[in-house]
């Protein structure tokens, strides 16, 4: 029999493959649709799909505190701008390069969370930090030859996802997973329907169909699994697992789109990697330490 914690890094990997197929999706439709009509359509599906689940379940409430309310709307606008900044890096880069820069979310994570909440920061976990964000500036390059300034489209999603999950950390128990995911979805789609006015729209044939329909199944897919791994396993051990993103977006990337990252892309993306598993493994150590309260005294 497979323990919860197991059972949630596999339903972690098969997120992480949802969230980047849906990715695919996205990209491909960008040169079918203008970026904001592409971001309202999905989202409007999204929603209908979400509001149907949130009421089977049960889980439509407003009878949250301000504070909540607050955080609420922090995360929704959170959400709302990583689908902006992300979507427009899809639409320009190669998939693995966006899908790579979006690895450094947990070190951001773990360097906001000691800048705003004072949690603690030791040195080996600063110096990942560091050594990460070098891995970024390989995968970024600024000033390079071929340099794509999508890619600070790219790192600008993971400071608006960083935000989300900010503002997720902070909200009650009270407040239902389901209705969290609705919030966002709804606050994306009327980001996208306010910006897609001042564009104008392309028509809808049989492929932009299958692909929005594509994008809308697996992106919620993507949610609910992870809506999954956060009841089922310890936050601490799947993490990790996210980054087999990264391999998803190779192997798709290659297959669908024809690109590879050269050499330094790869190493910067296995560094991104490398760095933001160990702090999530440092993390989790910590925290079994601390769980276990001071060592007992040696009696001589």
């Amino acid at each position: 029999m497979l323990n919860d914690n197991t059972k949630a890094a596999m339903l972690m990997m098969g997120s992480m493959a949802a969230f980047t197929v849906n990715d695919t999706f996205m990209k491909s439709l960008g040169a079918e649709l203008p970026l904001f009509q592409a971001v309202f359509l999905r989202g409007l599906a999204t929603v209908v799909i979400l509001a149907i689940l949130t009421w089977q379940f049960r889980a439509i409430r407003f009878s949250f505190s301000k504070r909540d309310w607050g955080l609420i709307g922090l995360r929704s606008a959170g959400e709302a701008g990583a689908a902006y900044f992300f979507i427009s890096a899809l639409f320009n880069m190669p998939l693995a390069n966006a899908t790579a820069i979006l690895q450094a979310l947990p070190l951001v994570i773990t360097l906001l969370g000691a800048l705003i909440f004072g949690e603690a920061l030791g040195w080996r976990r600063m110096i990942a930090i560091v050594v990460g964000f070098g891995g970024v500036l390989l995968i970024v390059r600024p000033g390079a030859e071929g340099f794509n300034h999508y890619s600070i489209y790219a790192l600008a999603a993971v400071g608006a996802v960083a935000l989300r999950d900010l503002a997720t950390r902070g909200l009650s128990r009270d407040v239902p997973s389901l209705m969290i995911a609705l919030s966002g979805a709804l606050m994306v789609t009327v980001f996208g329907g306010v910006m897609s006015m001042g564009v104008e729209w392309a028509p809808l044939h049989g492929q932009t169909l299958l692909f929005l329909g594509g994008s809308t199944i697996f992106v919620m897919i993507g949610y609910m699994l992870s809506i999954l791994v956060m009841r089922l396993g310890e936050l601490s051990f799947v993490s990790p697992f996210r980054y087999t993103a990264l391999v998803w977006s190779l192997a798709l990337g290659y297959l669908v789109f024809g690109d590879w990252p050269d050499g330094i892309t790869l190493l910067g993306a296995g560094i991104v990697a490398a760095t933001g598993i160990f702090t999530l493994v440092r993390e989790r150590m910590i925290g079994k330490r601390r769980d276990a309260g001071p060592l007992p005294l040696r009696v001589r």
